[in-house]
Order: C-alpha cells, then structure tokens, then sequence
C-alpha cells in the first residue's frame, strides 16, 4: 500500500467531512448558501472563544483526567474555517496539546483515570488534526494500544461471542459497545496510512476488519445479517442499531408476535453507519441501506430517536458526521417529503446556542451537562456542516 502523507490526509478530511467510503471519492454538497455559512462562521466563532476563555492552566479542558474533552475542544479549534481563531488562540492550542502529549501513556494509550479507549481514539484525532509530523509516534502506539483492545471473548478468532470484534471502554470497562468501536475505527481509519510503518514490527498487528464489521452487524435490528435471536426486522426497528449485541438505552419492545424486540435508536443507528463506513463497507450494501432508511424514516432534530432528550448534543454531531461521510445530501422521510438536513442542523444549532457562545443540555445524561463538552461537540458539528453547505 502507497504511504499517504499526514498532510493529504488532513487536507482529505478538511475537505471531505469524514471522506465517505473508499469507492466514494466525493462528498455531495448542498446548494451554496452564502448567507448561512457567514452566520455559521460567526456561531463557531464565538463558541471557539467562549472555549478559549474556559481553559485551565494545565492546558486541558473540563477534567485533566479525561484528555478526550480537551481533544475534542482542540478539534474544534483545528476546523475553524476562517482560520481566524485559530490563529487568535494559537497559544491555548499550543498549550492544549502540550497537556495532551504528556497525557500519552507508556502502552502507547492516552488517558488518565479510566476510560482508556474513549479518551485514546478522540485524542489521537486530535492530534492527526494538527497535521505535526512529530505526532506520528504518539499515533502510531495509540493505534497499537486501540487493537490491542479489540475482544475476542470464545474460542481464538472464531467470533462466537456476541461481542466478538468490537472495542469498549478499555480498562475497567472492558466489554464491547458500538459506541466505543465507532471511536476506535474512527482513529485506525484516519490513520490507516501509518499502518505501513509497523508492517516489520514482529509485535505489530491489524485489527481484525472482519470481527469488527460482524460485532456491527451484530448491533443492527436485520434478521438477515445478525444471528442474534432479539434482532427484528419489524417497521419500528428495522435497519436501526442498538448498543451492544442483547443490550438497547432505548429499552425493549413487545410485538405483536410475541417476540421481545431491542429498540433501534438515533445516535446508535447514526454511530452504526460510521462504523460500516470506516470498516469500508460498500454504501450498496443491504445493511448501510437498511440504517439509512431507518434514520430517514425517524429524522429529527427535536430528540435523539427513542432515548429522547438523553444525549442529544452526541446525536447531533453524530448525525452531521454520518450523513457527511455517507455522501447524503438530502433525506427522504416517511411522508415522502426530502429535506435540507444541513441547512435544518445548521438553524437547530444557531438556535441552541447561548448568549456567551456556549452549548449545554439540560439532560445530564453521558455528561451533557457539561458545556465544556457540548459546546465542542456542536462546534465541531456546526465545522462540518460549513464545510458542506
């Protein structure tokens, strides 16, 4: 495989939102609207200095035991589009990966108290967003840290447990969740181009792609790819995706058949469709057109689809994220209706965001009532759709 530059990859997902599959070399993008781009600029402007204004003398944001929160404040600083702020914040930037690289840990993750893979993943996009050669050795262990994590619970590489394949926590928390492995693949994906480097390592290893995409196609509501005995393919649930294999935050659902279905939800189902992109499933595949007829048929920026209020900020920026990388342009709903889903997030956000810049959730749940951590997530969110509208 032809080594790629770290510069061609960021300059690839400046200008692709999260590249869509590898057969798919080009994003489509909304008509141009002008008039909105400016007021998207001028929102992450100012969530950019109400980030700057919270950070802490140690370089970090939020909690200096979780370097994810200052990864992702530091990826948001990076997609500024006007390069305004970016260039006014040099120093908190300059600070912020400064407490990052000393968070990196001998085995090659990047944590603090727990939570190694999280904390891991979003800090190594963090870093390859920075576009510092000098980065490559702290991405190269981190990538050697995350599949190190990769389960593999039965008999050695024969995907007989259901949570075969996947990633979770790290640590303490160590089983599968699609959550996690979504962040995982994220960071191998993007940099996947640094592979090569390790391939004469005698103690250098791939993640297992194939237990991966089975553990994913064991999260999705589709009988016909999931041998999991819950999966449903009833109208409700359908194509969508839950947490992890027997387990749904959404709850359980009886049918009419008697059977107990696990509900499909939003930023799951969103998360599903990343994972199938980064695992370079083809976009004609039945299960990446079965989820994206379930987020169609479920669109809504109100709530995240069954878990209501419950992580809104994550299915948001989840949303922008999938629906970039899957080429989607506009989504058709259930009443036939096609919708701008850019161009509506874009006015969600602008809606959402408070008098000093900031974004929080009044739902607590998965620490959304931190504004430290929503205002990155919505900052970066509203980074994408920029880039896209």
């Amino acid at each position: 495989m032809k080594k790629l530059s770290l510069a061609v990859i960021i300059a690839t997902m400046l200008s692709f939102p999260f590249a869509a599959c590898a057969a798919d070399k080009v994003v489509t993008k909304s008509k141009p609207d002008l008039s909105l781009k400016l007021e998207l600029e001028n929102a992450i402007g100012k969530g950019l200095t109400w980030l700057a204004a919270k950070q802490q003398p140690g370089g970090y944001w939020a909690q200096a035991e979780y370097p994810a929160l200052s990864a992702l404040a530091l990826t948001a600083f990076q997609g500024d589009p006007s390069k305004f702020y970016k260039n006014k914040y040099e120093k908190n930037i300059k600070n912020g990966y400064d407490y990052l690289v000393k968070s990196a840990k001998p085995d090659g993750g990047i944590y603090g108290k727990d939570l190694a893979n999280y904390n891991t993943s979003i800090s190594m996009m963090a870093l390859l967003m920075a576009n510092n050669p000098s980065y490559e050795p702290l991405l190269k262990k981190g990538r050697k840290f995350i599949i190190g994590l990769q389960d593999d619970f039965g008999e050695k590489g024969m995907g007989d447990d259901p949570l075969d394949g996947g990633i979770g926590y790290g640590g303490t928390y160590k089983h599968s969740d699609l959550a996690n492995t979504t962040f995982a693949l994220e960071a191998l994906y993007y940099t996947r181009f640094l592979k090569s480097d390790v391939a004469n390592d005698p103690d250098a290893k791939d993640l297992n792609w194939q237990a991966a995409v089975q553990f994913i196609s064991r999260t999705q509501n589709l009988p016909a790819s999931n041998d999991q005995p819950w999966a449903s393919d009833d109208p409700a649930n359908k194509g969508g995706f839950v947490y992890f294999p027997a387990d749904s935050k959404a709850g359980e659902q009886k049918l009419e058949s008697g059977k107990t279905a696990l509900r499909s939800y939003g930023s799951m189902s969103y998360a599903g469709l990343l994972s199938f992109i980064y695992a370079q499933v083809d976009k004609n595949d039945p299960r990446v057109k079965a989820v994206i007829d379930w987020l169609s048929k479920n669109y809504t920026l109100d709530e995240n689809p069954g878990m209501g209020q419950d992580g809104l900020y994550y299915y948001l920026h989840t949303m922008a994220k999938g629906l970039s990388a899957a080429g989607v342009d506009t989504l058709t709903l259930k009443d036939g209706k096609k919708v701008n889903w850019r161009q509506d997030l874009a006015r969600k956000l602008l809606d959402l965001q408070r008098e000093d810049g900031s974004w929080v959730n009044k739902n607590g749940r998965w620490w959304e009532k931190d504004p430290h951590l929503v205002t990155a997530y919505a900052t970066i969110t509203l980074e994408i759709l920029h880039r896209g509208l």
